[in-house]
């Protein structure tokens, strides 16, 4: 082989060495750049996932709250948080349209943060809740709403001088750019198929990609749904504490609230003020014009108590034409001055047919004229009533619980009855009962303890409470015939005391499951007479109760016991506590039969009109009846 051809050769094999390196080379830069997308790939894909865990995560949270049964208020609150919180945005907020007398207006009802309010505050020397805020008028927004499309924007400055029109518009982009928002989203929401409110996300980005787009609609429908539960289960719950005709609080509301107050008001020695108020002629409305011109009365005061009424004062419709209304931290004077200013506006009000109308109102304050709230409440009904015997439509401040005293009388009686043992009850626990009395020295509590107390020792079936409701019913009704304060003293005395007679009768007689013989029922008569003429006759303060106990079983049609009177022979006072015991005997469970439903009682109580009671007596019992089971 010569010199020219190891040359070629050699030349050959470094051509192919040179071949492979270069072949190499490609093979490396393809496996690098495949691996580089293959990376930008993943770093998507995980970006993506972790946007969608995050997205779950949202809808998670909304879907707890649909099962939490949590007011609508705590819904919204975690809508706009899980926004703010899982995916990122800025600042999210609900708003709601809302009118009151100077037209419609927007209101915030949830936000996520509280920055941007003292951002807000920077830039523009206020609250954003000192503006009275209105719906942008331009179309994009209109569009959006009325076709319930999401509707995203850059147009922050237009936006929020559309919400605030007197905002100087060059500070609003100063804040704009401070709190970093590029662009906003407007996310229409419906509640039972109607516009509910939109949701305003604020966000740093400028665009919106689809995925994003399409979550928003997912979570716009889920949202829908969870604020429309919580709305159901708000609405609920406010039929169980407001009353039905007028939209105010019911008494059992009034009750649980006034009893918080009260705990307040001794931690903070902050006095509170009740009024009382009653409308005048509500009879005369009812049997001249129809029973739903009296409702339109009575709705119409509830109005007045609206008006009126402070955020943080309470007003509740008691039953019948009764309403209270609690004033937190108001003193006498004060709770005067707004009772002067109710009754005012209740008399400016001109009602088709009727005319105006009028009320008496009863002011009194815890911690001034009484620190016991059942005691308040009595004396605060007192005043209602003194300025009714006076002349109606006037306003009375009460008298202090030391001026006042039925309970006292009551308390006295029930002490004398222990202590000297008129009724068989054993040593011991006629000692546990006075104590209870003697803790203070007026205690609608303890009293009305020890009259349940005492009923149970011969009706195991008597529920704890019982006694104070009957006061209560007994109390509405005699209001009803216009008796005097002095009547219905006496008559509250009376329902605490009128049944210790039963305590003297053989148990297993009033627990006898067969039919009554003769004798039995002779027996029972007898208890009216034994509770009159032994147990209380020697007691000397309570001489004008006793004859209403005795004859708190004659019958309307001269049928009952013990004396077979009749008709108008029968005090009023009696009449009540017979219709009275019967309701809630009905109620209770007896040896001989089981417990009657309301409704039922109602029946029988109908049933023995003209017989037991006289007609007008047991339609006004019924109608207290039915507005106490609402």
């Amino acid at each position: 082989m010569g010199l020219f051809d190891s040359i070629k050769n050699f030349k050959n094999r470094l051509e192919k060495v040179e071949s492979t390196v270069y072949s190499g080379t490609l093979s490396l830069k393809e496996v690098y750049e495949r691996n580089a997308k293959l990376e930008a790939e993943i770093s998507i894909r995980t970006r993506e996932l972790d946007r969608a865990n995050r997205q779950m995560l949202t809808l998670q949270h909304i879907w707890d709250m649909m099962n939490s049964s949590k007011p609508l208020s705590s819904v919204l609150n975690a809508i706009v948080n899980s926004l703010q919180g899982e995916l990122g945005y800025l600042y999210s907020f609900i708003v709601k349209q809302k009118s009151d007398n100077d037209g419609e207006y927007l209101q915030i009802v949830a936000s996520s943060r509280a920055d941007l309010d003292e951002k807000f505050k920077k830039f523009f020397n206020c609250d954003i809740s000192d503006y009275r805020m209105n719906f942008p008028h331009f179309e994009e927004l209109k569009n959006a709403i009325s076709n319930n499309e999401i509707y995203q924007s850059v147009e922050l400055t237009k936006l929020i001088c559309g919400f605030i029109p007197a905002l100087d518009e060059n500070n609003v982009k100063a804040f704009i750019d401070d709190a970093k928002m590029k662009s906003y989203i407007l996310v229409p929401l419906k509640s039972k198929q109607t516009h509910f409110g939109s949701m305003l996300v604020f966000s740093s980005r400028e665009t919106i990609s689809d995925s994003e787009l399409n979550f928003l609609n997912l979570f716009a429908k889920q949202i829908e749904l969870a604020i429309t539960i919580a709305d159901l289960f708000q609405a609920v719950k406010e039929q169980a504490i407001t009353d039905g005709m007028t939209g105010l609080y019911n008494r059992r509301y009034f009750e649980e609230f006034i009893k918080k107050e009260a705990v307040r008001a001794v931690r903070q020695k902050q006095k509170f003020t009740v009024i009382g108020l009653d409308l005048d002629h509500l009879k005369m409305i009812n049997d001249k014009y129809g029973h739903n011109y009296g409702d339109i009365a009575i709705k119409a005061i509830a109005e007045v108590l609206k008006c009126n009424a402070r955020s943080i004062d309470i007003a509740a419709r008691m039953g019948g034409e009764e309403f209270n209304i609690i004033l937190p931290g108001v003193d006498s004077k004060g709770g005067y001055i707004a009772a002067e200013r109710i009754r005012k506006a209740i008399e400016a009000v001109e009602l088709e047919r009727i005319g105006h109308i009028t009320a008496s109102l009863g002011v009194a304050t815890y911690l001034e004229h009484s620190d016991d709230v059942d005691e308040l409440l009595e004396i605060t009904d007192q005043a209602m009533y003194e300025s009714k015997r006076n002349g109606r439509n006037q306003v009375t401040i009460a008298k202090p619980a030391y001026e006042t005293s039925w309970q006292e009388v009551a308390i006295n009686a029930f002490v004398d009855i222990l202590t000297k043992h008129r009724i068989p009850v054993d040593d011991k626990t006629s000692k546990m009962l006075t104590d209870k009395l003697q803790e203070m020295n007026i205690n609608n509590e303890k009293l009305y303890q020890v009259a349940d107390a005492l009923v149970s020792t011969y009706n195991p079936e008597h529920q704890a409470g019982g006694v104070k409701q009957k006061v209560d019913i007994a109390t509405l009704l005699a209001k009803r015939f216009d008796l005097s304060k002095e009547a219905i003293d006496r008559l509250k005395i009376a329902v605490l005391l009128y049944d210790i007679g039963n305590t003297m009768l053989p148990k297993d007689l009033l627990n006898k499951k067969e039919p009554l013989t003769q004798e039995d029922r002779l027996s029972i008569k007898q208890h009216p007479v034994i509770a009159a003429r032994e147990i209380l006759n020697p007691i000397s303060n309570i001489v004008d109760v006793i004859p209403i106990i005795e004859k708190h079983h004659e019958n309307w049609d001269g049928r009952g016991y013990p004396r077979q009177l009749s008709g108008s022979e029968i005090p009023i006072e009696s009449q009540i506590i017979l219709i009275v015991d019967s309701y809630f005997a009905l109620l209770e469970k007896r040896p001989y039969r089981d417990a009657k439903s309301k409704d039922e009682a109602i029946k029988l109580i109908e049933q023995d009109i003209n017989q037991k009671w006289n007609e007008k007596l047991a339609r006004e019992f019924i109608t207290i009846i039915r507005s106490e089971m609402l």
